[in-house]
């Protein structure tokens, strides 16, 4: 598959600059001139270099550069605070006290103890807030990547490494404190890695990657994750202590462990358990049925964990019931302490896994809210932005961070309208942290484990997504099925890669296909060099194809954009002559006996950012209509630009007559064009 971009010049420019993609290559720089003398093209290239210098030494793009490397320096100075101020401070509030409960439950998760769960909702979202692109996501502990740093931690620090033996009652027990210092140690280092991948992969220009995490794959992961994340509580649930297993098939012998010691549980713990259930579940429904009428949601969360605690205190749950409670919690911040690198050779697998995972669920999320809000997330800054709050998170022994739509959802419902409400969540808790956080000792885990169920209620909903596909497409619903049918059965990381790995494998590639594209509107200004990257690229490949996800997509977005099918086949079967040279960016072509296998069958132009057509750029599709065989054009209702229409229907006729109006247009069957290709 071919994609060239073309970044239009100004009108009255006299020099276009651009970029132009290939596959999975390097983009290369072009600079091209409207006037060029008979030698245009070597003076242009001679004269690159000076450009060049000129270009990147200048102050202007010296400030471009800082501008979007920290995001930050470009919006807040222009922060109005009439506007957004007070939405941003009930959000920053609301997310705030949020970050509370969920901070210390999915530390839980990680394995580590709760007060980790509050600096890791501090100091990354700090880091977040100077650079990330995003104003509208909450950055901060999720329930996945929790659980997948427990996965880490559990395995390097087990239970059974810090059995110590107490002479008074002939027994052996976990050294607890030496067990949570070392698990700490690693959930630091392997978020400390994970960071760096985030910010190499960045650096590099790596975002398309999330490309690979089509959305059903996605969701099936989440919801298999999410299963992970429910079994590893039940111990919490029930106040039993299961063994803990790895390795592949480690939950089903989890369950069959759980199941096993079911009737050891502590009906304390149990009591406790099923109450916190069930009164989050009311209130959250009493959320929902007065969602209009409530100008800030009900804090439950926060209300339970503060009804737990008083109780817990004044029954003394611990003493009499034998219910586990969270235990010290030390006031203040922790000194930055350099992850343990001796570490990094047993994590880098899971450390990989956790930068894709939640970039790939941030960059989601980032991009549903910039386009509902319409504004850009660049994708390469946020691997930079989740890179740094990492990494920088893993020095301040942090654990793996990444961004929760429920925190998210109330961030933006309740007035967020920027980063600014993130920071000031981050306020509320540097304060709890610093003074209230010793309050909270007495809160029973079973509390903790009963937010975190509650909160995956909506991973839970996403198993309404397989009658969905079952209807609308079959091999996304294999997609979602088979990988939540991996991540069960695997680990959360050894199931990504063996998802991914099987989503691959349902592409079924459609070669000799060209899809070209440009970012701009054609006219004069850029017709030529229009002309000049698709004869280039049309010459240079020797295999072109494309894949039968790219014309699914196609499909549904052809009721707001133009798309022309050129196709290059028939009785007459054409090729480029190897000896002329292309005069003023228009290859030539000569009739042949035998077709060439390096032409494609097929060119698609993607037109959808072609909201006008003077009569340069009609001419310049004549010509190319004539060099590729025209056999047929396709274009559906252009709904994205009223004038557009319009400005096709007088001039765009070529070979095939096609009433071309706003009302009536011809409409397209894709998949009957993607059987024709293949067929020719």
């Amino acid at each position: 598959m071919i994609w060239t971009w073309i970044k239009a010049a100004p009108r009255t420019s006299l020099t276009q600059r651009g970029w132009v993609k290939c596959g999975r290559h390097i983009s290369v720089e072009c600079i091209c001139h409207e006037r060029r003398c008979n030698d245009g093209r070597t003076k242009a290239k001679q004269s690159r270099a000076k450009r060049n210098v000129t270009l990147m030494c200048s102050v202007p793009r010296l400030k471009s550069c800082m501008l979007s490397s920290v995001p930050v320096l470009s919006w807040l100075p222009r922060y109005s605070l009439r506007d957004n101020a007070i939405g941003d401070l009930i959000s920053g509030i609301s997310v705030g006290i949020m970050h509370l409960p969920q901070g210390m439950a999915y530390a839980l998760l990680a394995a580590v103890p709760p007060v980790f769960g509050l600096y890791s909702s501090f100091y990354p979202i700090l880091i977040y807030f100077i650079f990330g692109s995003s104003k509208h996501i909450s950055v901060g502990t999720y329930a996945v990547m929790s659980v997948m740093i427990g996965g880490v931690t559990e395995r390097l620090a087990p239970d059974s490494n810090f059995m110590m033996y107490v002479n008074a009652t002939n027994q052996s027990m976990v050294d607890v404190l030496a067990r949570d210092t070392e698990r700490v140690k690693v959930a630091a280092a392997v978020t400390f890695l994970s960071g760096l991948f985030q910010m190499l992969l960045g650096l590099v220009q790596f975002g398309f990657v999330v490309t690979y995490l089509s959305e059903p794959l996605v969701r099936g992961y989440t919801t298999g994750a999410a299963i992970h994340v429910i079994v590893s509580q039940l111990k919490y649930t029930f106040g039993i202590s299961p063994k803990r297993h790895s390795g592949p098939f480690a939950l089903i012998f989890t369950v069959i462990e759980v199941c096993y010691l079911v009737p050891e549980t502590n009906i304390g713990t149990l009591v406790v358990s099923l109450v916190s259930i069930i009164g989050l579940i009311m209130v959250k429904e009493l959320n929902t049925y007065l969602g209009k009428k409530l100008p800030v949601p009900i804090p439950v969360e926060l209300l339970g964990i503060i009804i737990a605690t008083v109780i817990s205190w004044q029954v003394n749950l611990e003493g009499k019931y034998g219910v586990e409670v969270v235990g010290e919690i030390p006031s203040g911040l922790q000194p930055p302490v350099m992850p343990t690198a001796s570490l990094f050779g047993q994590v880098i697998g899971d450390a990989f896994a956790l930068s894709v995972v939640g970039y790939g669920i941030a960059i989601s999320l980032g991009r549903i809210f910039a386009l509902k809000y319409g504004y850009k997330v660049d994708s390469n800054q946020e691997l930079i932005a989740l890179g740094l709050s990492n990494s920088i998170g893993g020095v301040f022994q942090c654990f793996a961070i990444s961004c929760s739509m429920s925190r998210t959802m109330v961030q933006e419902s309740t007035g967020g309208k920027t980063q600014v409400a993130s920071a000031l969540s981050a306020m509320v808790i540097l304060v709890i942290m610093l003074w209230i956080g010793a309050l909270f000792e007495e809160l029973p885990k079973a509390v903790l484990a009963a937010i975190i169920y509650v909160n995956l209620h909506g991973m839970m909903k996403q198993f309404m997504d397989i009658p969905t596909l079952w209807k609308s497409n079959k091999v996304d619903m294999l997609v979602w099925v088979a990988t939540l049918i991996l991540t069960v059965l695997f680990n959360p990381d050894i199931g990504l890669a063996a998802s991914i790995a099987f989503s691959m494998l349902t592409v079924n590639e459609i070669p000799g296909v060209v899809i070209f594209r440009s970012s701009a509107t054609l006219y004069f200004a850029n017709a030529e060099m229009y002309q000049d990257a698709l004869a280039e690229k049309v010459r240079s490949q020797e295999l072109l194809c494309t894949t039968q996800a790219y014309f699914d997509k196609l499909a549904k977005r052809l009721s707001c954009f133009a798309y022309i099918l050129l196709c290059a086949y028939g009785e007459r079967d054409r090729h480029y002559s190897s000896e002329n040279e292309v005069e003023k960016g228009v290859a030539t072509v000569e009739e042949g006996s035998k077709p060439v296998s390096t032409l494609p069958r097929a060119i698609i132009l993607e037109l959808s950012p072609v909201n006008f057509l003077d009569t340069v750029g009609v001419k310049t599709l004549r010509n190319v209509s004539r060099l590729y065989a025209l056999i047929s054009i396709l274009l559906n209702r252009l709904t994205c630009s009223a004038s557009s229409p319009r400005s096709f229907s007088p001039s765009f006729s070529f070979s095939l007559s096609l009433s071309i109006s706003s009302d009536k247009m011809p409409k397209c069957n894709v998949a009957k064009m993607r059987d024709t290709i293949q067929a020719k």
